[in-house]
C-alpha cells in the first residue's frame, strides 16, 4: 500500500449533518482519497444512482468496520481494475413491475460498467421489513430474517465474493425533515440490520438497497444533500458499484487495524465499537464538528482528544502535514 491508511466513519441512521443523507459526504471522501487510502462506511459514499467510491477507498459495511477495528479481521483492498463477483438477493415481496426495473438496472450495470452480477436468489417468504424512528434514531426489524441468510448461503456456495440485498419497503418512506436536509434517514437503521445479518454470519462484503412501490423520478427541488435520491428510479447502482471493489475479508496477511493512522468521526458519535477499539489499541481518533442526534463526546468518555476540527477541510489540511 503506497498511501497512508485512514478511516472515516459516518454511522448510518443517526442524522449526521454531513454524510447522513444521500452520498453527501462523497465529495469529501474523494478529497481525502487523493492523499490517503480511506476505509469508509457505504453510507458515506452511497448516493442512489451515483457513488463516490473509487479504488483509493475500502468499502466496509458497519459490522465489518467494527470487527476490523476490534482486530478480528483484516482486509485486502482491490487492485486497480480488479472486481468482485456480486450475488443479489431479492425479497419475494417486491412487485413484478418494480422487480423488472431492478433487473434492467442490473443489465445496465453489466453492459455499461462491466460489473460482474451473474447470480440472483429470491427469498421464499417475504422478509417483512418494519421501520421505526425513536428518539431521533432510525432503526427497525425483520419478520423473517432467516430468509436473507438462506439466500446468502446459496449465493456463497455459487462462488460470489460480495452480496447485494434488495428488500421491499412498501410505501415511500419520505420524511419532510430528511428531504430538507435536517432529519434522520428513515430507512438507514433497518438497512444496517439487514446488512449486519450477512456480514456477521459470513464475513463477506454486503450492502442493501430498498425497493418501494413508487419508482417515479421526482421533479421537486430538494436540499442538495438528498438530491441524488430523487434522480434515481432504484437505489441499486451505488451499492453495486461499491461492492464491485469492496475489499476481501481475511484473517491474516492483510491490512490490520493498527495499520490505520487515524479514525475520523463526528465529534458527538464516539460511542461506537470502532471508536472504543481504537482507544484500546492506541489508534489516533480525530473528531470533526459534524452534528448527529447522539451525545457521546470526549467528555462523556473521559478521555483526552488527539485532534478536533471545525471542518473536514481543516482536518485534511492538518493531517496532510503529518503524512
Amino acid at each position: 500500500m503506497d498511501k497512508p491508511i485512514i478511516a472515516i466513519s459516518i454511522p448510518t441512521g443517526i442524522g449526521a449533518d454531513i454524510g447522513g443523507y444521500a452520498g453527501d459526504f462523497g465529495h469529501i471522501a474523494r478529497e481525502f482519497a487523493k492523499h490517503f487510502h480511506v476505509i469508509v462506511n457505504p453510507n458515506a459514499v452511497n448516493g442512489g444512482i451515483l457513488s463516490a467510491i473509487n479504488y483509493d477507498m475500502s468499502y466496509l459495511e458497519g459490522y465489518l468496520f467494527d470487527t476490523f477495528f476490534k482486530g478480528d479481521i483484516q482486509i485486502f483492498p482491490k487492485k486497480l481494475y480488479e472486481t468482485n463477483k456480486i450475488g443479489v438477493i431479492f425479497d419475494c415481496a417486491i412487485p413484478k413491475d418494480i422487480l423488472n426495473v431492478h433487473l434492467n438496472t442490473i443489465s445496465a450495470l453489466k453492459m455499461v460498467q462491466g460489473i460482474d452480477i451473474d447470480e440472483i436468489e429470491y427469498t421464499n417468504k417475504n422478509v417483512g421489513v418494519e421501520l421505526k424512528i425513536e428518539n431521533g434514531i432510525s432503526y427497525g426489524s425483520l419478520k423473517n430474517p432467516n430468509e436473507i441468510l438462506h439466500s446468502a448461503e446459496k449465493l456463497i456456495k455459487k462462488g460470489v465474493e460480495a452480496i447485494a440485498v434488495v428488500c421491499f419497503f412498501g410505501e415511500d418512506s419520505e420524511d419532510f425533515d430528511y428531504s430538507n436536509g435536517c432529519g434522520v434517514d428513515p430507512i438507514g437503521g433497518v438497512e444496517a440490520v439487514i446488512s449486519h445479518l450477512i456480514t456477521k454470519e459470513f464475513k463477506i462484503p454486503c450492502a442493501h438497497a430498498p425497493a418501494f412501490y413508487e419508482i417515479d423520478i421526482s421533479s421537486n427541488i430538494v436540499n442538495p444533500k438528498v438530491s441524488s435520491e430523487l434522480i434515481s428510479s432504484t437505489y441499486f447502482p451505488c451499492i453495486a458499484q461499491g461492492l464491485s471493489i469492496a475489499p476481501k475479508i481475511t484473517q491474516k496477511n492483510g491490512i490490520k487495524n493498527t495499520d490505520v493512522k487515524y479514525l475520523i468521526v463526528p465529534y458527538d458519535a464516539l460511542g461506537s465499537s470502532a471508536v472504543l477499539s481504537c482507544i484500546e489499541n492506541n489508534i489516533k481518533i480525530i473528531t470533526v464538528k459534524n452534528k448527529t442526534v447522539l451525545n457521546v463526546d470526549y467528555n462523556k468518555l473521559k478521555i483526552k482528544p488527539y485532534k478536533q476540527f471545525d471542518t473536514y477541510k481543516e482536518c485534511l489540511c492538518e493531517i496532510l502535514t503529518k503524512k
